[in-house]
C-alpha cells in the first residue's frame, strides 16, 4: 500500500527534448510536485540531468521511476533511436536512489497515457463505432514517428509497443514516387514511413519539393529554416498559407499522415480507436481536421468500409507519454 507522501519519477525522453515530472502522493491521489523540460541533445545521458533535478526540488527521495524512452526497449534497457544515450535501470537506480526503475517505448508510455485522458483532450475527426472491449491503436509523429496497440484481456490493459514507424515508406502517385526516389539518394539503405512522417519528414518533403522545382520557398523563409528549428518553421508557415513550398509540404505531410494511420488500423483493427498523438498533431491540428488526412485514412480501396467503422481522434494533451509514465511509476511505488 503507497503512503503518504511517497514519490516518484516519471520521464517522457526524445529525441529532441526530455520532461520529467515528479509526483507525490496525497490523500486525494497523486499529485505533481515538479516538472521540467530540457533539450536532450545538451545532455550525455538522462542520469545527470534527472538527479539534477531531484536535487533542485529537494524533498523526501523518490521510491520508483519510470521513463518512455524513444526506440526499441529489450529487457528493459534501450539504446535511442534518434539520440546517442543508453538508458538502463541499474544506473538510473543508483543516480536517481529509486528502488525500481522502468524502460518502457516511448508510445507504450502514451498508450498507457491514453487510459489517463479525458474526453477534453481529444478532438474527434470520424465518429465512428467504439466497442469499449476492442483494441485500441496509437501513432504520433515528433522527431520520430511511433506506433502502438493497446489490448484489453481478462488480466487487464496490455500495451504493446512496436517499431513500425521504420516499415517501408510506399508512395501512392507520381510526386510521392519522386519523393522516394529523392529520399533513396539519401539514405539508400532504407526508407521508412519515419522519413516521411516526422519532424525529419517535413522538412525533407519541403526539401524534395524545392530541389525538384515542384514549390518555390520565399528567401526569407529559408533564412529563417537556417536560423531556427525547420521543421517548425516549414509547420507554422504552411499551416497558415504564407510560403508556396511549406504550404503543400504540410498538405503533403498531412496526407501521408493519413495513409500510415489506416496502414496501421487495417493491420490492428482497432475497434476501440485510433488515436493521433505526437507533438506535432496539436500544431496542425486545422491540417489534421480539414479532410486530408481522414480522405487518405480512408483510401483503401476495399477496405474502405472497414475504415469507415473505426472513431479516429487526434490527442491534443502534449504530455500524454508523461501521464503514461506517471501512471506506471505509481504502480512500481506499491
Amino acid at each position: 500500500m503507497v503512503t503518504i507522501g511517497t514519490r516518484v519519477l516519471a520521464g517522457d525522453v526524445g529525441g529532441t527534448k526530455t520532461a520529467l515530472s515528479l509526483c507525490e502522493r496525497h490523500e486525494r491521489g497523486w499529485v505533481e510536485v515538479a516538472t521540467t523540460t530540457f533539450p536532450s541533445a545538451d545532455h550525455a545521458g538522462l542520469e545527470a540531468p534527472a538527479r539534477a533535478f531531484l536535487q533542485t526540488v529537494g524533498g523526501p527521495p523518490i521510491v520508483a521511476a519510470a521513463f518512455g524512452v524513444a526506440g526499441p526497449v529489450k529487457d528493459n534497457r534501450c539504446h535511442t533511436t534518434n539520440l546517442p544515450w543508453l538508458i538502463e535501470p541499474t544506473s538510473l537506480s543508483a543516480a536517481l536512489g529509486a528502488r525500481r526503475v522502468a524502460v518502457i517505448n516511448d508510445f507504450e508510455a502514451t498508450a498507457r497515457g491514453l487510459l489517463e485522458l479525458g474526453p477534453e483532450h481529444v478532438v474527434v475527426i470520424q465518429e465512428g463505432q467504439v466497442d469499449p472491449h476492442g483494441p485500441i491503436a496509437v501513432l504520433g509523429a515528433g522527431t520520430g514517428l511511433g506506433e502502438a496497440t493497446v489490448v484489453r484481456t481478462p488480466a487487464g490493459v496490455r500495451v504493446l509497443p512496436s517499431e513500425g514507424g521504420h516499415t517501408d515508406f510506399a508512395p501512392r502517385d507520381e510526386v510521392e514516387d519522386g519523393l522516394l526516389r529523392f529520399l533513396r539518394r539519401r539514405h539508400p539503405d532504407h526508407v521508412s514511413y519515419e522519413r516521411v512522417v516526422s519532424g525529419m519528414g517535413l522538412e525533407a518533403i519541403h526539401a524534395y519539393l524545392v530541389e525538384s522545382g515542384l514549390e518555390t520557398s520565399h528567401p526569407s523563409t529559408l533564412a529563417r529554416m537556417r536560423e531556427e528549428d525547420a521543421p517548425a518553421v516549414i509547420g507554422e508557415l504552411g499551416a497558415r498559407g504564407l510560403d508556396p513550398a511549406c504550404t503543400r509540404a504540410v498538405a503533403m505531410f498531412v496526407s501521408l499522415y493519413g495513409a500510415e494511420a489506416g496502414n496501421l488500423a487495417l493491420k490492428t483493427l482497432p475497434t476501440g480507436g485510433l488515436f493521433v498523438a505526437g507533438g506535432i498533431a496539436p500544431k496542425q491540428l486545422d491540417a489534421l481536421r480539414s479532410g486530408a488526412f481522414r480522405e487518405s485514412f480512408l483510401a483503401k480501396g476495399r477496405m474502405r468500409p472497414v475504415l469507415e467503422t473505426i472513431r479516429v481522434s487526434i490527442v491534443i494533451e502534449p504530455r500524454t507519454g508523461l501521464h503514461g509514465a506517471r501512471a506506471l511509476a505509481a504502480s512500481l511505488a506499491e
